[in-house]
């Protein structure tokens, strides 16, 4: 009997204490916190898809016909200005060369003795006027026998780093014909497309085009370490798009960038009075976001917002809040849309600084 009693008791005391573990717990979860949007003035970055180009980016092509006899460069090769490249077979203009020689000799021997015989008044002037012109004829040919045979020798016109042979040692290849290309990359080109509206707003806030500092995200999502500016604006918009083009340029000290790559272009954009809310605040239904706002007898209410751009941890707010608005922070899964709730409030200043500190980790 006693130890019936006995067990019984202690039946009863587990009882009393997971009664009273679940009745704290529920004390626990039924206390939510809450804050408020902060309204202020911020700087959010806009983002657009980038083109990324050499500055100056060629074609190096033969202006002779021939076989391709040397090849001083190799690919990826940074190479400067004046430097030998390639060198096709001289030898048939080599000979044209000394031939035109020859006749300019041949020309300036007749056209003395001809001077010589019209001072004596032997020749009519109009003899001695045919054999200047004779002589200016093989000094033009000699030219351009030295042109052609210089031809065969193609040079940089620019420092810059070569791309992938398109012939190779030994070939024959056309006048024309494309050997390699060519970038300087100290400078890039970026070029990006911005829809009307951003447009009117870029056009209408910076009184000059290139006064906004720009970044770059790279293909891995790192930020290019120089920043750019806005050179220039197309000066038509693309009907199918609804986009103009801005180009803007970037330094390349490192020549990190290379011709042909892709990025983001990351675009301040100052915000005046703007809302911001924690992420986590909100919700999705529908590809819609909600907010569930508490009104003053801590009923929740589901309203929806209007996300205008997204910030680290942070939404800027067009429509659907107000600064003066009360919304749940935490347990958003835990209730429903007119529930009564327990709240503690957390400062947005506090809240705020606790993003911040998350997002530096």
């Amino acid at each position: 009997m006693k130890r019936f009693i006995h067990a019984t008791l202690l039946m009863g005391a587990a009882i009393i204490i997971a009664c009273n573990t679940k009745e704290e717990a529920k004390k626990e979860i039924s206390v939510f916190q809450v804050t408020s949007p902060v309204q202020t003035d911020t700087l959010i970055l806009k983002e657009y898809v980038a083109q990324i180009q050499s500055v100056n980016h060629i074609e190096l092509r033969s202006q002779e016909r021939g076989y391709l006899q040397k090849i001083f460069v190799d690919e990826g090769q940074f190479v400067k200005k004046g430097q030998l490249m390639f060198q096709i077979m001289p030898n048939l203009y080599q000979a044209e060369m000394q031939k035109a020689k020859a006749e300019l000799n041949f020309a300036e021997i007749e056209y003395n003795n001809t001077r010589s015989l019209a001072e004596n008044n032997i020749v009519s002037p109009n003899e001695l006027a045919l054999s200047k012109a004779k002589l200016n004829k093989a000094r033009a040919e000699l030219a351009l026998a030295q042109t052609h045979l210089d031809f065969t020798e193609i040079k940089a016109p620019f420092g810059g780093i070569m791309d992938r042979f398109h012939t190779r040692l030994g070939s024959l290849i056309d006048e024309g014909e494309l050997l390699t290309t060519l970038s300087d990359n100290n400078k890039m080109w970026v070029y990006f497309n911005v829809p009307e509206a951003e447009y009117l707003n870029y056009i209408q806030k910076n009184k000059r085009v290139n006064s906004v500092k720009l970044q770059l995200q790279m293909a891995n999502k790192a930020i290019f370490d120089q920043e750019g500016i806005v050179e220039t604006i197309e000066a038509d918009f693309n009907n199918e798009t609804g986009n103009i083009a801005f180009r803007a340029t970037f330094p390349n000290p490192k020549r990190l960038l290379r011709h042909g790559e892709t990025g983001n272009i990351l675009m301040p954009v100052p915000l005046r009075n703007a809302i911001l809310i924690p992420q986590k605040a909100s919700f999705e239904v529908l590809d819609k976001k909600y907010v569930f706002v508490v009104d003053k007898d801590n009923i929740i209410h589901s309203q929806q917002i209007t996300v205008e751009a997204e910030m680290p941890h942070l939404y800027v707010v067009s429509a659907g809040l107000k600064s003066s608005d009360k919304i749940l922070l935490d347990g958003l899964r835990k209730v429903k849309n007119g529930d009564k709730i327990t709240t503690q409030f957390a400062s947005p200043k506090k809240v705020f600084a606790e993003l911040h500190e998350l997002h530096a980790e």
